[in-house]
């Protein structure tokens, strides 16, 4: 967890900001719960003070739960309960033990949108056993993702995948890109700059690198590896000055060593006609239309980039626009919300 508008989140902050903004347009009334110092474009939001968890990412398979002491993890479970009478749903999108243990000890229905596959033991084993006290509550984006979760398998609950969606307006097609590459992420080792870089420097063809970082050790050893690689950073942009920028590439690069969940930054990239090139593997997978928007490849394999930006005439960027129009607008994405949230309360 992190403050809102800092890119520590990763994709899931563009998800609630998303979902949060198409609910408020259909007339549903909402409160944001965030650690202090979140910001996000008029939106409400009640800022919780104490100190952030562990990042989920850095955890043991086998990790035991741990809390800092002032968790703001503990104070937003905390403040919600408190005003949990004023509200008819809560909506959990930390994916953190905590606000899952606690479900059954609130009386207003907690939908839980998990944002990542499994990582470590107990998170999967408390989401199994919301899922199974409490039907129609757990959220995927994908079934890739859901798949990582053993009990999904076996579950004869319903499980909801949710997909993504972004505001289409804020994104410029671009018909006629500059010889250049995108890579688009959080910078730590589980999305796998580096094969980006390595694709690029093959190609030769200059790579622009956007995102967070958020593990610097990793970054300075990227940059010493690499220091004679054409990539440049351009830092965590905003969306505007992100898109202007990703607009004007050939193609941008998903190298996940996980499973990714799903990857708003890719569906990003459609909607400015930027064809994909991504490892098969997770979301990516049910999000690129291989030969049509982009192209998936072999996981690990910097040789499958290489080919496939070789190939890159063969997209048609209009088409890469038509998908993120037909599959990722908000509108979609609301409706899919709104149908969860309205089983939920069984409405």
């Amino acid at each position: 967890m992190g403050p809102l508008g800092t890119g520590l989140g990763g994709g899931v902050e563009l998800s609630l900001y998303n979902i949060a903004q198409e609910m408020i347009k259909r007339g549903h009334t909402l409160q944001i719960l965030a650690p202090q110092g979140s910001k996000l474009e008029s939106m409400p939001i009640v800022e919780i003070p104490g100190n952030l968890q562990i990042i989920a990412q850095n955890q043991e398979r086998n990790a035991p739960i741990t809390m800092p002491e002032n968790s703001v993890l503990a104070n937003l479970c905390e403040y919600a309960r408190q005003v949990q009478n004023e509200y008819d749903l809560i909506v959990n999108f930390a994916y953190d033990w905590l606000p899952f243990y606690l479900t059954p000890f609130f009386k207003t229905p907690i939908a839980h949108f998990v944002s990542m596959g499994s990582i470590y033991a107990a998170m999967d084993e408390i989401v199994a056993q919301v899922a199974e006290q409490f039907p129609r509550t757990i959220g995927f984006y994908t079934p890739s993702q859901g798949a990582t979760f053993s009990f999904v398998e076996t579950s004869d609950r319903s499980i909801y995948y949710l997909s993504s969606g972004i505001d289409l307006s804020l994104y410029e097609f671009c018909s006629h890109p500059q010889n250049k590459l995108a890579w688009l992420a959080r910078i730590a080792p589980e999305k796998g700059l580096e094969d980006a870089i390595a694709a690029a420097q093959i190609a030769k063809i200059p790579l622009k690198v956007m995102g967070k970082i958020q593990d610097e050790d990793y970054w300075q050893q990227i940059c010493q590896t690499y220091a004679n690689a054409p990539f440049e950073y351009l830092g965590f942009l905003s969306t505007t000055k992100m898109q202007q920028e990703l607009r004007q590439c050939r193609a941008m690069l998903m190298t996940p060593r996980w499973v990714e969940a799903f990857g708003n930054v890719a569906i990003e990239a459609l909607a400015c006609g930027v064809p994909v090139i991504s490892y098969r593997r997770g979301g990516p997978a049910e999000i690129i239309q291989d030969g049509k928007t982009g192209f998936l490849v072999e996981p690990d394999s910097v040789e499958g980039l290489v080919n496939a930006i070789a190939r890159l005439d063969e997209i048609n960027r209009y088409t890469c626009r038509q998908q993120a129009e037909a599959e990722f607008s908000l509108e979609a994405l609301g409706d899919r919300f709104e149908a969860w949230f309205r089983d939920i309360l069984q409405l």
